[in-house]
């Protein structure tokens, strides 16, 4: 590994280590918030279940809270099928330096003869949050999503509280080129969603640890996405900070324009996602891999 690379490599594990102390910090206030109102939670818990009790004989099936809020037609439009001029325009935008690591020595990761791409993330992580948006463009590059839905990151203490994003929770996912397996492990309130497949273990016991992250503390942290064992992310590849305060609307809105601070860091990391991808399917499909967006991307691989 060269000096550049090494440095590339070393200012992006810089900034993962900076993300998951800084929720590791806001984790701590929470459990201690958690202790701290214990008795009003068991009120609010003996409250609550008169109320269902009074009102559960007329209430139908309560929907899965974690499965998200249906977002509006245009929202998944413009998430979906951003134009290639602005994903070109921006290039890798506000991305970080070496956000996504070559695997060296790697198997290739195949399903049914296609590449595969493995997603591990939680619904209460805003790393996850904003890495969904530039993963769900990308792959929506080479196929077709259905049942995405909107949720928001684990609201305050946590960093970067409330991120707007979609989850991967009962989405459904085809293309011809590549199969994409998600796990959403944790809902937005810390409980247990997805358990993690034995694919899952066993890719992040190997590339969700040193080197690919700083030190053994960051191991089998959110978000991991390994791109047919060639490439892997760990962590996020832009700022959550740019989506703060944003609506769905208004972060979908925001995609098709380049000179946005949300373009900038979604169609961004998106392109180096796109990128990741078209190393596995061998630059297919070829309109997407040779864009110029993709171009300038792969040479920050």
């Amino acid at each position: 590994m060269g000096k550049a690379e090494r440095n590339r490599r070393q200012s992006a594990q810089e900034k993962i280590a900076a993300q998951r102390a800084a929720t590791r910090r806001a984790e701590r206030r929470r459990q201690g918030l958690i202790a701290g109102g214990s008795v009003i939670v068991v009120i609010v818990i003996v409250v609550a279940f008169v109320l269902v009790k009074t009102l559960g004989k007329s209430s139908g099936t309560a929907a899965d809270p974690a499965a998200g809020t249906t977002l509006a037609a245009s929202v998944v439009h413009n998430v979906t099928a951003v134009p290639a001029s602005a994903l070109d325009a921006v290039g890798t935008g506000s991305t970080y330096k070496g956000a996504v690591q070559k695997i060296t020595g790697g198997t290739p990761l195949t399903s049914g003869g296609k590449p595969e791409v493995v997603y591990v993330g939680a619904e209460y992580c805003p790393y996850c949050a904003a890495e969904r948006w530039a993963i769900s463009i990308a792959l929506s590059r080479f196929g077709t999503f259905s049942g995405l839905h909107g949720i928001h990151s684990a609201p305050s203490p946590e960093v970067y509280p409330s991120t707007p994003t979609l989850t991967f929770y009962k989405s459904t996912y085809s293309s011809k080129y590549l199969v994409f397996s998600a796990t959403e492990q944790q809902t937005v309130n810390h409980t247990a969603l997805q358990s993690l497949t034995s694919l899952d273990n066993q890719l992040m016991g190997k590339y969700d640890v040193p080197p690919y992250v700083p030190s053994s503390q960051y191991d089998g942290s959110f978000p991991f996405v390994d791109f047919g064992n060639k490439y892997v992310i760990d962590g996020a590849s832009y700022s959550p900070q740019v989506l703060a305060g944003a609506t769905w609307s208004q972060v979908a809105a925001a995609l098709n324009n380049p000179s946005s601070p949300i373009a900038k860091g979604v169609d961004g990391a998106a392109n180096l996602i796109t990128a990741a991808i078209c190393k596995t399917t061998s630059n297919q499909p070829a309109n997407v891999c040779t864009s110029a967006g993709v171009t300038a991307a792969t040479g920050a691989l």
